[in-house]
């Protein structure tokens, strides 16, 4: 008769065997006894092996979760009493076992003693293609100080290279944590070689080289002396020959050529600009000439309008263009110019017209204002380039 609280054949386990390995182990061995009278078993080493998968170890064994059956099976060859060929199953997700019906039967005293993984065919399994390393393996390699996105990245490497290769293993976390580390040691050497590199390279930027006649300074040096130090680019161009030749000639090396023809620029710039202000040589003005801001501020001094001193300047240039005459200091001339042009401009009455001289006395050097003077007098008057 049979009953709906049973749709299944029972278990059958031995009281004595229970008593003596464990409840647990004892279901277990007799589930896997009843699985391998009805499975074909692989010959191996002189032993007949069952290969169980994933789905018919978790059909078999619907009340034991995955922890529980890689716990009990790992109790039941450390006793003596399966050899395990497989990897942890959690890991592995198989179990490939044989019976140790060969050796003695365990005893109480001997319960814990391990016997070796058999090894089939120099490895256990084959990697999965979906394998990814469990959260305990994680944590290992993370103890490391390896960061998990490192981590992560190697996986699939890892998984092409063992398929590819068809090898088994008995533990592919154990191997993972080998490559992982293995490949975290020569990630930081790289980088710590290439920080080495990046560091000489920045303190070594120009190696060691004579001069030569091809050489030109670089875009940074023509930009700090061009842009910052507002020199003339032309200026600039017409300082590298003079110093190549220079160095050339003394047949010195050096790595910091940029760095001294900078200083030779400067040095060369400031000696220009100090000539031009300080020139003694007489020359024609200019065309365009303007007199200087001193000039300007010797006129504020003399307290004479700016205005009337700009408006003397298109006359002042004409007149010596025309003259054709040579001048070491046209900023002088000019300021002769405007005071005496002020002077005349707002000159006093005759000394005469104020009659504080003596009667009959004749003005020796009477001062004429320009209201007594002609438009032509004043036109044709040169006197103040004298």
């Amino acid at each position: 008769m049979s009953s709906s609280l049973i749709p299944e054949r029972p278990l059958l386990v031995s009281p004595s065997l229970a008593a003596t390995i464990g409840l647990e182990e004892a279901c277990m061995l007799s589930l896997l006894s009843d699985i391998a009278a009805h499975r074909p078993l692989l010959n191996q080493q002189g032993r007949q092996w069952l290969d169980l998968d994933e789905e018919l170890v978790l059909n078999t064994m619907p009340f034991w979760s995955e922890q529980d059956i890689q716990r009990i099976s790992k109790n039941l060859r450390d006793k003596g009493i399966i050899l395990l060929a497989s990897a942890p199953f959690v890991e592995s997700r198989k179990l490939t076992i044989a019976f140790n019906e060969g050796g003695r039967a365990a005893k109480p005293a001997e319960a814990h003693k391990p016997l070796p993984i058999i090894n089939m065919g120099g490895g256990a399994n084959l990697i999965a293609a979906n394998w990814q390393p469990d959260q305990e393996l994680l944590r290992q390699i993370a103890q490391h100080n390896i960061p998990d996105d490192f981590i992560r990245l190697q996986v699939p490497e890892f998984i092409t290279y063992w398929r590819e290769r068809g090898e088994t293993s008995h533990s592919w976390g154990a191997k993972f944590l080998k490559d992982v580390l293995h490949k975290w040691r020569n990630h930081q050497t790289q980088m710590a070689r290439q920080a080495r590199e990046n560091n000489e390279e920045f303190l070594n930027r120009e190696k060691d080289i004579a001069m030569h006649m091809s050489w030109r300074p670089s875009n940074d040096a023509l930009e700090v002396l061009v842009k910052h130090a507002n020199i003339s680019y032309a200026f600039v161009e017409d300082a590298i020959p003079e110093f190549v030749l220079y160095w050339q000639e003394r047949g010195e090396v050096g790595r910091i050529w940029n760095s001294k023809f900078i200083q030779h620029v400067k040095r060369q710039w400031v000696r220009y600009s100090s000539a031009l202000e300080n020139d003694t040589e007489p020359k024609r003005i200019p065309e365009n000439w303007q007199p200087s801001n001193e000039v300007f501020d010797v006129l504020r001094l003399a307290e004479i309008k700016m205005d009337f001193a700009q408006r003397q300047v298109a006359e002042f240039v004409l007149f010596w263009r025309e003259s054709n005459q040579l001048y070491a200091s046209w900023n002088t001339k000019f300021l002769q110019h405007v005071k005496y042009h002020w002077a005349k401009q707002h000159a006093l009455a005759p000394i005469t017209q104020q009659g504080n001289h003596h009667a009959g006395q004749q003005n020796i050097n009477p001062t004429r204002s320009t209201r007594d003077r002609s438009l032509a007098e004043d036109l044709t008057d040169r006197s103040w380039a004298q």
